[in-house]
């Protein structure tokens, strides 16, 4: 026993050693200079505005250990501070399970969840990951096949450790980079077999993350088809708790993005954590409070779809996971990755762009039309306004028509019984109609919109009855259906081109300007575990060759709703359809839920009529459309013949509210004032990004009956400026963000207001 103890002091000792104040103080002198990575020996320090990164090597193991990750450090700490942290070695936890480790394994004493497994060519799963040397990279490389981060060398610096198995001759690079205007540090793993044996990777985190002893909540968005975004905040306890997708994609029931924040946090206070997997497949989150009180994150693929072969001499990467900080409470950790993503992840010219005014014409006609009856529709889209009309479901299929959802899906030519003359005459004839209230010059044509479900096929179809073998399936087991149809498998290349070939097909043919992809299937039977990554790899190199042919039309993601909103479908498309649910109660809780980790410009919001089809709620259209115009895309989901005269004549105003305002909804920093969750009275204030105008959503839910109306609070102006509100009185910054103002709200139930602010 004494034997032991004296090694693991010695152990103890070097590692404390490798964290003396001489190092601290060569860190502390190159903090001073906010290099974005500086580097002390086998020291790593990341540096952005508001955030410090820091990990280093143990001289005895050659493990990478975390010092730190949260606001701003000096370096100016004592021995005594850093080996506090660890206690006493007594009972079964060695060091290795008492420290804080960049990227853990199992199977040598650290009894924690690990973040990489490997089954090595013997068969046995430990692995011995040791320090080799680094290089950092200006800029941000690419990463092959996957969606990624972006950013020129002014904007982000890239840190590579390479670390190596000396046992089984396996090699690990950790990339980190750091966008320092974000606070945000970027990572992924990429294994190499460098043996002469097969292996199989089992687990691998993108990025793992273990902070100090304290107490955390956790804070996810969970849902399901019609109410996705939900937030739940939680505490975390000792033992494993978390959340992740075995549906194929990143799924309505869970969001590839986790935040970890202290207990007393709230939306403008505390700290805050903010991970998210960019990815659009199956994953894993795993948060783990350790028999030490350390509380260990990780977040990455789902190992139960993976076990990835690696024959000798090949790599494979990981998706990258974002991980931002913020002092400044929750609503500063959502600013910092919204800003990051429309900046530095998404790479459509739509991105930061104000978006058309649509109407779609599923909730209005479904599946119940031809050409005359979508050429009217268009005309009363012009004539209310909308500058942009989508043709929904139903236009395709020659043999197998799609007159419902039973046929025709990978049939991509026009259904020759609805479009007589195909579908480019009645193209031509819809974008020559001139959107009312425009001088009739051609940039005031209305466009028009194509839905595609590009991945899917129904077996009553030609594609099917000529490639059956294209759809997933997993030997003789039965092909489950689900919505009558199957999902192709993506993963071989002849599938990618056939879809590639189809949508270009039909794009090329037409002034097509918009298309939404739909997907509304899980993936269910797969031929091996790894056919779920290689999927998501066809449909990315699908999604990139597709945007690129075709830069200039805007591509909104669609999986049933919210079933595929992640960080990795933004790579590609700019915008998302958040949920099939239009009714704008609902919509109020899953966009302030979505907000979380996603910037309000990505979020599809659409106005339909009442009582609304999922719920059969009555709610007024003031507040359908201003609970709508909070989504970077605006647009209706009806049939103008269904609205009422009164409504019908309010729709004009809207829509130019809604255009109004849609510049500093897609451009601006969004401040969550007050959730529906807590209050009656949501509210949420966007600012410019110069900061000389603002928008502020201000909702009542319920009536108020008999009562004060409370005031509200607003955040993110300028407190020595005026602001004159909605082109009336003046008030100084100060006194709207530190007394606040009131509105009262007639009519009862689901009241709602859109306040303009302009700096003077």
């Amino acid at each position: 026993m004494l034997a032991i103890q004296s090694h693991w002091a010695a152990v103890i000792a070097a590692w404390a050693l490798a964290l003396s104040p001489a190092w601290v103080a060569s860190a502390a002198d190159a903090t001073t200079t906010k290099q974005p990575v500086v580097v002390d020996g086998t020291s790593f320090t990341l540096n952005g505005d508001g955030v410090s990164y820091r990990f280093h090597v143990d001289n005895t193991t050659g493990d990478l250990i975390a010092d730190h990750f949260g606001a701003p450090i000096d370096g100016d700490g004592d021995d005594d501070a850093i080996e506090a942290e660890v206690g006493p070695i007594q009972g079964w936890v060695d060091l290795i399970g008492r420290v804080r480790r960049e990227l853990p394994d199992l199977g040598r004493g650290d009894f924690r969840t690990p973040a990489i497994q490997i089954r090595q060519s013997a068969g046995y799963t430990v692995s011995d990951f040791r320090y080799k040397s680094y290089d950092i990279v200006n800029g941000k490389p690419p990463l092959k096949g996957l969606p990624a981060t972006f950013g020129a060398d002014h904007d982000v610096s890239t840190l590579v450790v390479h670390l190596y198995d000396n046992y089984s001759s396996v090699a690990a690079d950790l990339s980190y980079s750091i966008f320092p205007k974000y606070d945000a540090i970027v990572r992924s793993v990429n294994v190499t077999n460098m043996g002469n044996g097969n292996i199989t990777i089992q687990k691998l985190a993108s990025l793992s993350v273990d902070l100090p002893y304290g107490d955390y909540d956790m804070l996810e968005l969970k849902g399901d088809w019609a109410r996705e975004g939900r937030r739940v905040r939680r505490s975390v306890g000792f033992g494993t708790q978390g959340f992740g997708s075995s549906t194929g994609y990143s799924s309505h029931l869970h969001n590839p993005f986790l935040s970890l924040i202290t207990p007393s946090a709230t939306e403008s206070h505390g700290e805050a954590w903010g991970f998210s997997l960019v990815y659009t497949g199956s994953f894993a989150v795993e948060v783990e409070k350790g028999s030490q009180g350390l509380t260990r994150a990780m977040i990455g693929l789902n190992p139960a779809q993976l076990a990835w072969p690696l024959g000798p001499g090949e790599s494979f990467q990981s998706p990258e996971a974002v991980a931002v900080f913020s002092n400044m409470g929750v609503g500063g950790m959502s600013r910092k990755l919204h800003s990051l993503y429309r900046k530095h992840l998404m790479k459509s010219k739509f991105a930061t762009r104000t978006r058309p005014v649509l109407l779609n014409s599923w909730e209005g006609l479904g599946f119940k039309y031809n050409a005359s009856t979508i050429y009217k529709l268009a005309q009363q889209s012009a004539s209310l306004g909308a500058k942009l009309f989508v043709l929904d479901d139903g236009w395709f299929g020659v043999k197998h028509p799609r007159i419902n959802d039973h046929a025709g899906l990978g049939d991509w030519e026009v259904n020759p019984e609805r479009f007589p003359d195909g579908l480019t005459p009645l193209v031509d004839n819809i974008t020559a109609l001139a959107v009312n209230g425009s001088s009739g010059n051609d940039s005031s044509k209305l466009e028009f919109g194509l839905w595609f479900e590009p991945e899917m096929v129904n077996p009553n179809s030609t594609l099917y009855e000529e490639h059956p073998d294209w759809a997933l399936h997993a030997g003789s087991y039965p092909r489950s259906e689900t919505r009558n149809q199957l999902v192709l498998n993506v993963a071989l290349p002849e599938v990618q081109q056939f879809i590639i070939d189809a949508v270009s097909n039909i794009l090329n043919s037409s002034r097509i300007s918009y298309v939404k992809w739909d997907n509304n299937r899980g993936i269910h039977e797969t031929p091996s575990p790894n056919t779920d990554h290689e999927y998501m790899l066809g449909v990315y190199h699908v999604f990139d060759t597709l945007t690129k042919r075709f830069p200039d039309v805007l591509w909104e993601g669609c999986a049933s709703g919210g079933g595929r909103f992640d960080p990795g479908i933004l790579q590609y498309f700019p915008q998302v359809w958040t949920s099939d649910d239009t009714d704008a109660m609902e919509r109020v809780y899953i966009q302030f839920g979505t907000s979380l980790a996603y910037p309000p410009s990505a979020m599809g919001a659409h106005v339909s009529i009442v009582p609304n089809g999922q719920t059969g709620r009555q709610t007024p259209i003031e507040f359908r459309a201003h609970v709508a115009m909070m989504g970077g895309s605006f647009g209706l989901e009806l049939n103008p013949e269904d609205l009422e005269d009164e409504d019908k004549a309010k729709v004009p105003g809207l829509i130019a509210l809604a255009e109004k305002v849609n510049p500093i909804v897609v451009q601006g920093d969004m401040w969550r004032l007050q959730l529906p969750e807590e209050s009656n009275w949501p509210a949420a204030l966007f600012v410019s990004p110069d900061g000389k105008q603002a928008a502020l959503f201000y909702f009542q839910l319920r009536a108020n009956i008999n009562n004060a109306w409370p005031p509200v609070r607003l955040q993110g102006l300028d407190p020595k400026a005026k602001y004159k509100v909605d082109g009336n009185q003046t008030i100084s910054g100060a006194t709207l963000m530190n007394k606040g103002i009131s509105y009262r709200f007639e009519g009862g139930d689901f009241g709602s207001k859109v306040v303009l602010l302009e700096r003077q």
